[in-house]
C-alpha cells in the first residue's frame, strides 16, 4: 500500500491559529487603548482652555477712557507670551463699533484669529467650543464665551482661547509608539509561551511514536509508560489491538504447526509401511511421501513468516542461533574436516523476526556453503542502517554469475551428484523476500562464493 502523504503540521496549525487571534486580540486592544488616551488628552486640553478663559475673564477690567485691559496679575499660562506656541487667547469687541482682536496673546504675534459670527442662539452664559482654521495652515481647538462688564458705559466683549491640535495629536503619538512597543512585547511573550506550551503538550505524543516505533522495531512488545488522561485511552487501545494481533500470530502458527502434526504422522504410518518392501510400489510411495514433506515443510515455513511479519515486538539475537548452527554443521561434515567458524568482529546484533525462521534461513545456507567448501566456512554478521547483513563464505570453486539466479530456483540442483532437494535455498530466498529482506551470491574472500543474507534488523 502506498504510504499517504503527510498533513500539515498540527503544531503549526495550533501556532497560527493562535497567532492570528493574539494578533487580533492586540490589535483591538490597541486600537480601544489609543482612543481612549485621545479622548482623555482631547478632555483634559478642553477643561485647560476653559481654565484659561476663566482666568482671562477675571483678568479683564475697564478703564474709563482707556478702554478694556488686562490686570498685570494675571495667571495665565506662559506659552501665552510664547510666539506661534500653539496656544492664543484674543479679545473682541461686539456691539455697536465691533472691533476683531482688541486684545490678544503674545503668542499671536501680529495676527488675529478670524472669528466666525456670533450665532443667533449662542448661549449668554458659559461657553462654547468649536474648531477654528488659522493662519498656518493649523487647526485650532478653541473655547469662546460673551461677556458683559460691570460697568455701564463697557461694550460686551467676546473672549476666546484656542490651542493647536498638535498638543492633542503630540502626546497621541507618543503614547501610539510607546504603545506599540509594549504590545510588541506582550505578544512577543504571548507567542513565547503558546510555543512552549505547545512543545510541552507534544510531548507525550513524542514518546508515543517512539514507543511504537520501539515495538515496531522489536525492542518492545507494548506502549509502556504513563500519559496524559487525554493520551491514555489512545494508549490502552493502541496496547489491545498490539495483543490482539500477537494472539492471532500465535494462534495461527499453532494452527500451521497443529496441521503440519496432523499431515506428517500419516506419511510418517506409509514411509515406515513402504520401508519394508523393496517393490516399485513401496519406492514409488517412498518418492512421494518425501516430496509431500518437502512440499509441506516449504508451504509451512512460508506460512510462518508470513504470520512472524504481522507480528510486532519480535526481537531474535542473531549471534546464540549462528553459535548453535556453527557447531551442527561441524558435526553433521565430521568427516570431510571442515571448519565453521564465525568471523572476527561480528556484532551483537538482533533480527527482527523469529528465532525459528532464522534457524531455517542460516541452517540452509550453512548447509549449503558446507557442500561445496573445500575446508572453511566463514560466517560474518554487521548491521547496515536498519537492515541486518549475513555473510556466508565457503573456499570452494565458486559459483558463475550465469547460475548465481538460477542456483535459488525452486527444485534447481547445479550439482545433481551433490544430495538435496534443490528447496533449501529456494526457501531461503522466499522466507527472506516474506520479511522484507534479500539473499544474492557474491564472490568470497576465501576464493568460494559469498551467499549474503539481508533481514530487517530488531532495534
Amino acid at each position: 500500500m502506498k504510504p499517504e502523504a503527510p498533513g500539515r503540521s498540527l503544531r503549526l496549525q495550533l501556532l497560527l491559529g493562535t497567532l492570528a487571534w493574539v494578533l487580533l486580540a492586540i490589535g483591538l486592544a490597541g486600537w480601544g487603548l489609543r482612543a481612549l488616551f485621545g479622548d482623555h488628552v482631547r478632555e483634559q486640553l478642553g477643561v485647560q482652555l476653559v481654565q484659561q478663559l476663566d482666568q482671562l475673564s477675571a483678568a479683564l477690567d475697564w478703564v474709563p477712557g482707556k478702554g478694556v485691559a488686562l490686570g498685570a496679575a494675571a495667571a495665565l499660562d506662559p506659552r501665552l507670551s510664547q510666539p506661534l506656541s500653539g496656544l492664543y487667547w484674543q479679545v473682541d469687541r461686539l456691539g455697536e463699533a465691533p472691533q476683531a482682536g482688541l486684545l490678544r496673546s503674545r503668542s499671536l504675534w501680529d495676527q488675529a484669529l478670524a472669528l466666525p459670527p456670533l450665532p443667533e442662539d449662542y448661549p449668554a452664559q458659559g461657553h462654547r467650543m468649536f474648531s477654528l482654521p488659522a493662519a498656518q495652515g493649523h487647526v485650532l481647538l478653541a473655547v469662546a464665551r460673551t461677556l458683559e462688564l460691570p460697568e455701564g458705559d463697557a461694550p460686551p466683549l467676546r473672549l476666546v482661547v484656542a490651542a493647536d491640535r498638535k498638543l492633542i495629536a503630540e502626546p497621541i503619538g507618543r503614547f501610539t509608539r510607546l504603545l506599540l512597543i509594549a504590545l510588541a512585547v506582550l505578544g512577543a511573550g504571548l507567542l513565547g509561551a503558546v510555543a512552549l506550551q505547545l512543545q510541552l503538550a507534544s510531548r507525550p505524543l513524542e514518546r508515543m511514536r517512539r514507543g511504537l516505533a520501539a515495538v515496531r522495531s522489536g525492542q518492545a512488545a507494548r506502549i509502556e509508560g504513563g500519559y496524559p488522561q487525554e493520551l491514555q485511552p489512545l494508549v490502552q487501545e493502541f496496547n489491545h489491538v498490539l495483543a490482539e494481533n500477537a494472539e492471532m500470530v500465535q494462534r495461527a502458527r499453532t494452527q500451521a504447526g497443529n496441521l503440519a502434526h496432523a499431515v506428517h504422522t500419516p506419511l510418517t504410518i506409509l514411509a515406515n509401511a513402504a520401508g519394508s518392501d523393496d517393490g516399485a510400489l513401496a519406492t514409488l510411495v517412498r518418492e512421494q511421501v518425501q516430496t509431500a514433506r518437502r512440499q509441506v515443510d516449504y508451504h509451512l515455513a512460508r506460512a510462518r513468516a508470513a504470520a512472524a511479519v504481522r507480528a510486532t515486538g519480535l526481537h531474535t539475537p542473531v549471534l546464540p542461533p549462528v553459535r548453535a548452527l556453527l557447531r551442527t554443521m561441524a558435526r553433521l561434515h565430521a568427516e570431510r574436516d571442515l571448519i565453521f567458524e564465525l568471523a572476527s568482529g561480528a556484532e551483537e546484533l538482533a533480527f527482527r523476526g523469529e528465532e525459528q525462521d532464522l534457524y531455517e534461513l542460516l541452517g540452509n545456507l550453512l548447509d549449503n556453503a558446507g557442500k561445496w567448501a573445500r575446508t572453511r566456512v566463514v560466517v560474518d554478521v554487521r548491521g547496515e542502517g536498519e537492515q541486518l547483513r549475513l555473510d556466508v563464505d565457503d573456499d570452494g570453486p565458486g559459483i558463475v554469475p550465469a547460475e548465481r539466479e538460477r542456483m535459488f530456483e525452486r527444485g534447481v540442483q547445479l550439482d545433481e551428484r551433490r544430495a538435496g532437494s534443490g528447496l533449501g535455498l529456494d526457501i531461503v530466498c522466499t522466507l527472506a523476500e516474506t520479511y522484507g529482506g534479500s539473499v544474492q551470491v557474491l564472490d568470497s574472500p576465501l576464493g568460494g562464493a559469498r551467499l549474503r543474507l539481508q533481514l530487517p534488523r530488531a532495534g
